[in-house]
C-alpha cells in the first residue's frame, strides 16, 4: 500500500508530459492550420503560437518536476509534497474554469484527471522511510 500514492504520481506525471506532447505537436498544428485558414496576420499567428507553445513546453516541464518527485518517493527518499501539491491544485483550478466556460465540454478532463491523480498522490507532508 505504501507505494500506491508514488505510482499515483508517476502516473499523473507520465499524463502531463503525454498531454504536453498532443498539445505542442497535435494541437498547435490544428490551432496554427485555422488561423491561417482565416487569413489572420502572419505576426498575430506567430505570436499566438509561441505562447501556445510555451503552454506545452510548462506542461512538459510540470510533468517531469512530477517524475522526477515521485520516482524519488518511490525510492524511499523524502521529498516536499508542496511542487505536486502547486501543480495540482493549478491544473484542478485551470480544468475546472475551462470546464464550466465550455459549457461542461468533457475534454477538459485530460486536466482534471491528472489533477486529481496528483493531488491524492502527495501527501500533506514529506514521507521519511525507514
Amino acid at each position: 500500500m505504501h507505494k500506491t500514492r508514488p505510482i499515483l504520481g508517476l502516473v499523473a506525471g507520465v499524463m502531463l508530459i503525454l498531454s504536453a506532447a498532443a498539445h505542442s505537436l497535435l494541437g498547435g498544428k490544428a490551432m496554427g492550420d485555422q488561423m491561417k485558414a482565416l487569413s489572420l496576420p502572419p505576426d498575430l499567428v506567430r505570436g499566438l503560437l509561441v505562447g501556445w507553445h510555451f503552454g506545452g513546453v510548462a506542461m512538459l516541464a510540470f510533468g517531469v518536476i512530477v517524475l522526477a518527485l515521485f520516482l524519488r518517493r518511490l525510492k524511499g527518499e523524502t521529498v516536499p509534497s508542496f511542487p505536486a501539491w502547486v501543480i495540482g491544485g493549478c491544473y484542478l483550478a485551470f480544468g475546472l474554469f475551462a470546464f464550466v466556460i465550455s459549457s461542461f465540454n468533457p475534454f477538459y478532463s485530460v486536466f482534471i484527471v491528472p489533477a486529481i491523480l496528483l493531488l491524492v498522490a502527495a501527501p500533506a507532508t514529506a514521507v521519511t522511510r525507514p
